[in-house]
Order: structure tokens, then C-alpha cells, then sequence
């Protein structure tokens, strides 16, 4: 089955050798995300919170950029280097996602890139 690069100009470059996302068939693995800005490259400023919601929105974009949306993923990995941040992570997913929920694995771990506090990626499966 051939692997299908997606882009999105709404989502951050990648910042090492992988793409934004791949489809293989119905099925569509999307790269983690970091809080960065894609209009600048940067970290966007505040929180936890703020940081999560710029993660989901750039999800969002590959997401869209392949025609899917959340109501499409089947499976949520977060990492985070402060798991005190679950409850705050947990709150914003929440306006992304609606029930029935995907499966989610939540990880803590020591550094994320560009000193993200939270990355997160997703998988997604599609009519097509």
C-alpha cells in the first residue's frame, strides 16, 4: 500500500527528516505536534493550557489538510514532562474530542523539543 505524505502550511514545518502526516489506505498517522507557532517557528507564549491548544490546533490542520477531522482519530499519545499538567491537558482536549473518545495513552517524559512541555500525535482512520 503506497505511504501518502500530508502537508499543511497551517501547521508547523517539521523540524527533522518526517513528514507532517501519512496515509496508508483509510488510515492516517499524523507526527507529533508542539506548542510552536506556525506563522513564526516560535513556542507560543503562556501555560499549559496554552500550550495544549496550540498542539490541538495544529493537529487540526494536518487533520484537515488530509480531510479528516477528530471525529476521525481512533488513537491520542500525549507526552508531557510535567504530569502534574494531566488535569489542564485534559480540560482542553475535551474541546476537542466528543464522545465517543479515542483511545489515549499519556506519557511523562524527561524533554520534548525546543523545551515543549507537551507533544502530542494521533491516528486517524478514514473513508478513504
Amino acid at each position: 500500500m503506497p505511504r501518502i505524505p500530508v502537508h499543511s502550511d497551517a501547521a508547523p514545518q517539521a523540524i527533522g527528516p518526517y513528514s507532517q502526516a501519512v496515509r496508508s489506505g483509510n488510515t492516517l498517522y499524523l507526527s507529533g505536534q508542539t506548542p510552536l507557532d506556525p506563522a513564526t517557528g516560535e513556542m507560543v507564549a503562556g501555560g499549559i493550557e496554552a500550550q495544549a491548544t496550540r498542539v490541538f490546533e495544529n493537529l487540526k490542520a494536518v487533520l484537515t489538510a488530509a480531510g479528516a477531522s477528530f471525529d476521525d482519530v481512533v488513537r491520542v499519545a500525549i507526552y508531557m514532562t510535567d504530569l502534574g499538567n494531566f488535569s489542564a491537558v485534559n480540560e482542553v482536549m475535551k474541546k476537542y474530542f466528543r464522545e465517543p473518545y479515542p483511545a489515549r495513552s499519556t506519557i511523562g517524559v524527561a524533554g520534548l523539543p525546543r523545551g515543549a512541555a507537551v507533544e502530542i500525535d494521533v491516528i486517524a482512520v478514514t473513508g478513504g
